[in-house]
């Protein structure tokens, strides 16, 4: 990838290897107490609580829970409580909310009123101090530091390894475990990772899709999220399992899709989705450990081989977020400026 002036964005996007280094090593201990916590109290169900990026990372992990403890969690939308004011019974319910800041009101009444009608609350946010992390029993502290960029990047993959580190604890996952430790190392070979081969197609992109399944669409929608952030491009997420029940009818040739396809039991579908738009016309990126001999895609990205394949959207993210900050550019745009945002949102 071109060498360039840093942004805010691309800078701390390059600094969440280290960020997730500090978070393995000082907050192990929160996030082992919460899990033995989760445990005795033998939950049963988990709602997340978020916003925005937060919220991906919070889907991504509600869809491990399920998957692999077969613990049912949902999206918690804060306006039930903070609009209806719903009479929710939270006795033996986890309320996990993820927030970089802390700061929206939203997600902070939500909190206070599961923990005050029972639940177990837990906050997993970049400022300890916030009134989120007042609101919550269990505080797990990110460690990123100081973001500045308005689009999230380390926050966000620091939210995504807080998230599986709770799994591993939770589910005494003792290989996940391991794997996490030499995950940042994994993380700065891909924040290296050459994805020039996708600003050409997407320069003058106006609209694309992000395919994703399982955990992995919550990261896909993280990125379709960043395409409209910074790059002005409208992009949405779709599963695989759904893509061709409607929105197939907007590919036509040449439209640009980016499928995230990591190992495990949904890998051969997005490949074979993949193909198959490939073979319709379509201009296909592919996120994905697989080597390019393998498959005939158009155009692929081939990210570092974590230890553990939980961990492969992880670094697929962390080599986007380069290449979507490189894109904006090309773009003649300004990746820390992106209009009508800012960095803290107060929603109520």
């Amino acid at each position: 990838m071109t060498v360039m002036t840093d942004s805010l964005m691309r800078s701390e996007a390059r600094s969440a290897p280290q960020c997730v280094e500090a978070f393995l090593a000082q907050s192990d201990e929160r996030v082992t107490a919460l899990g033995r916590a989760l445990k005795a109290r033998d939950v049963r169900v988990a709602v997340t609580v978020a916003r925005g990026s937060s919220d991906h990372a919070a889907g991504h992990l509600a869809y491990l829970l399920l998957s692999r403890m077969g613990l049912l969690t949902t999206s918690l939308p804060p306006s039930v409580i903070t609009l209806h004011h719903a009479p929710i019974r939270c006795a033996g319910i986890a309320a996990l909310a993820f927030s970089q800041s802390g700061q929206s009101p939203d997600l902070f009444e939500t909190q206070t009123a599961l923990g005050a009608r029972g639940a177990i609350t837990a906050a997993f946010v970049n400022d300890i101090a916030s009134p989120l992390a007042g609101a919550s029993q269990y505080v797990i502290d990110l460690c990123v530091g100081p973001e500045k960029s308005v689009a999230a990047t380390k926050s966000f993959i620091a939210q995504l390894v807080a998230g599986l580190s709770l799994l591993s604890h939770w589910a005494d996952d003792l290989a996940l475990r391991e794997a996490l430790r030499s995950l940042p190392e994994t993380l700065a070979r891909a924040a290296n990772s050459d994805w020039t081969a996708a600003i050409a197609p997407l320069v003058n992109a106006q609209r694309l899709f992000v395919v994703g399944r399982g955990a992995s669409l919550s990261v896909a929608a993280e990125m379709a999220l960043k395409f409209k952030e910074v790059c002005g491009i409208q992009a949405e997420a779709f599963s695989a399992a759904e893509i061709k029940h409607g929105p197939m009818a907007l590919v036509s040739a040449g439209y640009p899709l980016l499928v995230l396809a990591p190992r495990g039991p949904e890998q051969a579908g997005l490949l074979a989705v993949a193909d198959d738009l490939r073979k319709r016309g379509a201009t296909v990126l592919l996120a994905s450990t697989l080597s390019g001999a393998q498959l005939p895609i158009a155009i692929e990205s081939v990210n570092t081989s974590p230890a553990h394949s939980l961990l492969d959207a992880v670094s697929a993210v962390q080599s986007f977020y380069l290449m979507v900050e490189a894109l904006a550019r090309a773009r003649g745009l300004d990746p820390d400026h992106p209009p009508h945002l800012s960095k803290v949102t107060r929603t109520t």
